[in-house]
């Protein structure tokens, strides 16, 4: 990791002296405020040496602890040593219950200045470390799936269990939820990994062209049969059959899978042998399969075979946390595979992700993603840039875990009033707290109990 400090000190002088404290370091200089958030969005910095006697207050603190408050609201992750006076020993105080890490007095020592901030990039390295450690433990491990959320990695979770049992699967998932990736993802991780994973589209092929696909026809089975051709089914010997969409097989084709499924023997198109094969069947299809059956569109005994083990893929609007995880990895991608000099995502463009109901799932977070990596000018992907209309946005322009549980606590507390008729006592107990407590919190939130 390149170590990039960030010096915000007004005097030209101890600028100078402090630069020269530091090697194998790259060090940026900023003498104001303005100057300071400039440099922090520009270069990211992971330690800041911050003193607080700025201009237009340089004889006080409150341009010092504006800017600290700022740094810690749009890098919570950077470390701030406050550099203060002798005199100052307050304001150090302050600061580190504020959220700066270290503090540091004047005058200038270089040996115990370099000591302190070189042990600043050392946490903050340790901190990274465990980031991504936390985040390597709540991802999915199976290839090609980026995932997060409870809801996903539980489903990744019954890929694993399911992946060595021979037992055919369906899938079950809006467009563009990655169907046909967790289908992969259990073939790779079966016994039959090492033989063909043959996919087919019950959707996209014609009718009259899709039992030959699937079952493959003799020569002079029909005109223009020059020679015998096998089918998907056939191809995929040894290994896994992937029938994507089969909610749209023809009704006149689910009778001879159905039997394919039971028997596992198929006979090409003109032809009379029956040709015994081994294969994994994975199904997927993004209808609703009961109302097929109800409709008369699906064959119910053939559900049934389909479906011994049936796998619920929830649409990417429905899993807390994987839009932005799955765009930062797309990203990363992207930049490489496109060459761009993009870094990541700004603000706005972050609370787009996060907003959008994504109907068309991964799939178009994919696209999305792509585009604005090879349009974007700048360093960061603006909501501009991604093009997903008008978002609604939230309450603040920073998430505060603060003041979503304080929220949270108070709504509990109305609920609890309104449910027991202002009993303060069973509200308590209701609550699980002391009544005392109940009326310190009453208080603090100014909620009436009359």
């Amino acid at each position: 990791m390149k170590k990039k400090l960030l010096i915000v000190e007004d005097d030209p002088g101890l600028q100078s002296q402090m630069r020269w404290c530091f090697e194998d370091t790259e060090v940026f200089v900023a003498d104001d405020r303005e100057s300071a958030l400039s440099h922090l969005r520009r270069v990211e910095p992971q330690v800041v040496t911050l003193d607080l006697g700025l201009p237009p207050d340089p004889g006080g603190a409150s341009e010092g602890f504006a800017l600290l408050q700022e740094i810690l609201t749009l890098a919570p992750m950077t470390k701030i040593i406050v550099v203060t006076g002798r005199e100052e020993r307050e304001n150090a105080v302050k600061a580190i219950g504020m959220g700066a890490s270290d503090f540091y007095q004047k005058p200038l020592d270089a040996d115990i200045l370099s000591f302190v901030v070189n042990r600043a990039f050392r946490l903050y390295e340790l901190e990274h470390e465990n980031r991504e450690l936390q985040q390597s433990k709540s991802t999915s491990r199976l290839k090609g799936i980026i995932a997060s959320s409870t809801q996903m990695l539980e489903v990744c979770r019954t890929v694993e269990k399911i992946a060595p049992a021979d037992v055919t699967t369906l899938i079950l998932g809006e467009t563009g939820t990655g169907k046909e990736v967790l289908a992969r993802a259990i073939h790779d991780l079966s016994p039959r990994a090492d033989h063909n994973f043959a996919a087919i589209n019950c959707a996209a092929i014609p009718e009259n062209l899709l039992e030959s696909e699937l079952f493959g026809y003799e020569k002079g089975a029909f005109t223009g049969a020059t020679q015998m051709k096998k089918g998907k089914i056939e191809l995929a010997h040894g290994g896994t059959l992937f029938l994507d969409e089969i909610g749209d097989m023809p009704m006149s084709l689910q009778a001879k899978l159905l039997r394919f499924l039971q028997e596992r023997v198929i006979e090409r198109v003109g032809g009379m042998k029956e040709i015994p094969v081994d294969v994994r069947v994975i199904c997927a299809t993004h209808r609703e399969v009961t109302q097929l059956i109800a409709e008369g569109h699906f064959r119910e005994d053939l559900y049934y075979r389909v479906s011994e083990i049936t796998l619920k893929v929830p649409p990417l609007r429905e899993r807390m946390g994987d839009s932005i995880v799955i765009a930062r990895s797309l990203l990363e991608n992207f930049t490489k595979t496109l060459d761009k000099g993009v870094i990541g995502f700004s603000d706005d463009a972050i609370r787009a992700i996060q907003c959008y109901e994504w109907p068309g799932n991964v799939r178009e977070l994919i696209n999305k993603i792509k585009r604005a990596t090879i349009m974007c000018d700048e360093k960061k992907i603006t909501a501009k840039d991604l093009e997903l209309g008008e978002q609604p946005q939230f309450a603040g322009d920073i998430l505060n875990l603060r003041q979503v549980r304080e929220e949270a606590e108070k709504q509990a507390i109305i609920q609890a009033l309104q449910s027991t008729q202002n009993n303060m006592a069973k509200a308590a107990r209701l609550l699980g707290i002391t009544r005392p407590t109940l009326y310190n919190l009453t208080d603090k939130y100014n909620i009436s109990s009359s």
